[in-house]
């Protein structure tokens, strides 16, 4: 009877505690990792127009496509990675980033980029002149 009564209490607590756990750190942590994930994707970009720069002299880009991203080498149109960013993380903003050989956007690039869940932001912002990347939230 006494392991039964202890049982019941138990129940209850956690029919109370659960509903007021914090989920929401959970889904900062992943916007975090996504605009990560983004910020690293688009500095390989960049890496990838200047290091090819002597064959390649369209350069790379990073499309963002819904859900969806691509990184395309452009001069051949050929797709060098593809990810897939989780449901509940939402992107904003531009959607391409055009990098030439020297690591800077090119002409109809996009600059900046935001990635939030449950009311935290980052935003990712690129330097048109030297291509340079950075995420701030």
């Amino acid at each position: 009877m006494e392991v039964i009564i202890i049982v019941l209490i138990l129940g209850a607590l956690t029919l109370i505690a659960v509903p007021r756990l914090d989920l929401g750190a959970l889904h900062h942590q992943q916007a975090w990792t996504v605009a990560k994930t983004l910020v690293t994707d688009l500095r390989r970009t960049r890496t990838l127009a200047i290091v090819n720069a002597a064959t390649n002299t369209t350069g790379f880009s990073l499309r963002i496509n819904g859900s969806n991203y691509q990184i395309i080498n452009d001069s051949n149109s050929t797709t060098v990675d593809s990810l897939t960013i989780d449901s509940p993380i939402s992107c904003g903003g531009d959607t391409q980033f055009l990098f030439g050989p020297l690591g800077n956007l090119r002409s109809g690039s996009g600059t900046g980029l935001t990635v939030s869940s449950q009311g935290k932001t980052y935003t990712i912002s690129v330097v048109s002149a030297t291509g340079i990347i950075k995420c701030t939230n």
